[in-house]
């Protein structure tokens, strides 16, 4: 496939999500926000059999392990700067010593001091993409924070800034800043966004989809039978979690997943490999992020660029079966 773009960054038409090999973290009263315990050799080989398989860009967060994931990426890709993109988010904050994001700051002082704690965690003197990931906020300082991220793209800190936000109004909010150049929201065949999509479309944002495979539920892993491991945010039940509820798919998204099996695996792809060239299917400006964590998944959804987007009957019939 050719290469997407986030401003004038040509990136692989997929990207790396590293939420879980940041490892466990915790919020303030001990609920996990990770994804259970990894070891950092494997997450390392994940990273490297990722870019040897043609992927380009990789996603993390400051917060993801408290600073963990950054410092592993690090690591695995040291030497490789120049041939790759790095994303990041600022927006939570966290105690690295004890592993707990302890709250959320949006002021204007935290993004400077936000990105300085990223580049010594990721061993760089530059982020390519920095992401506001606070989803819903809505404090008096939005602009201000345009200003200053456009401030950081001068000093060259930052190449383009994004807002990862599920809502269309937020998507808008920066739109006019020569540095804004993506927005990242959770979309997948199961549940679509068409606002936000619209948004990047109509104004050249790269749209980078979280949640590409429904938080594990897209890879066919799991059955009305399955309970999630101790230690895995997906056994909370936030509105916003909804694939899963205490750690037990959801009957509803199950189902859809049902109906539409067979065309995501035609052609011989994997259901992971169909759930994401629906992705690409849907928008030319979408850039799905799945998670990574091993190397066997790492070439598996790789491998989902050399089969390339669905066709339009394809998509077609998917809407059909979803009754969209």
């Amino acid at each position: 496939m050719d290469q997407r773009k986030i401003g004038n960054i040509a990136v692989s038409p997929m990207g790396f999500g590293s939420w879980a090999i940041g490892g466990p973290f915790f919020s303030p009263t001990g609920e996990p926000f990770g994804w259970g315990e990894v070891d950092d050799e494997e997450s390392i080989a994940a990273v490297r059999a990722a870019f040897d398989a043609g992927i380009t860009l990789f996603d993390t967060a400051n917060v993801y392990g408290a600073g963990r994931s950054e410092k592993v990426l690090a690591r695995a890709l040291a030497g490789r700067r120049d041939e790759i993109v790095l994303a990041t988010k600022w927006g939570n904050t966290m105690v690295e010593e004890t592993r707990v994001l302890d709250g959320s700051d949006g002021s204007v002082a935290n993004v400077r001091r936000s990105l300085e704690g990223s580049l010594q965690r990721l061993a760089t003197d530059y982020i390519d993409l920095y992401q506001f990931h606070l989803n819903d906020y809505a404090g008096p300082e939005v602009d201000d924070l345009r200003a200053a991220l456009e401030t950081l793209v001068d000093e060259g800190k930052i190449r383009a800034y994004g807002w990862s936000t599920d809502h269309a109004d937020r998507a808008q909010r920066w739109l006019g800043g020569p540095g804004y150049r993506a927005v990242q929201a959770e979309i997948n065949v199961l549940a679509d966004n068409a606002d936000v999509i619209a948004v990047a479309e109509r104004n050249g944002l790269a749209c980078l989809n979280r949640g590409p495979l429904a938080m594990g539920l897209l890879t066919g892993k799991y059955t009305a039978d399955s309970k999630i491991a101790e230690g895995d945010i997906r056994n909370l039940s936030p509105d916003w979690l909804r694939y899963f509820d205490d750690g037990v798919p959801t009957p509803q998204f199950l189902d859809m997943l049902d109906s539409v099996r067979e065309v995501l695996t035609s052609e011989g792809r994997s259901l992971v490999q169909g759930a994401i060239a629906w992705l690409w299917a849907r928008s030319k400006v979408n850039i799905p992020i799945p998670g990574i964590r091993t190397v066997a998944q790492a070439r598996e959804n790789a491998t989902a660029m050399h089969f390339g987007p669905l066709t339009t009957a394809q998509m077609e019939e998917i809407e059909l079966l979803l009754q969209r």
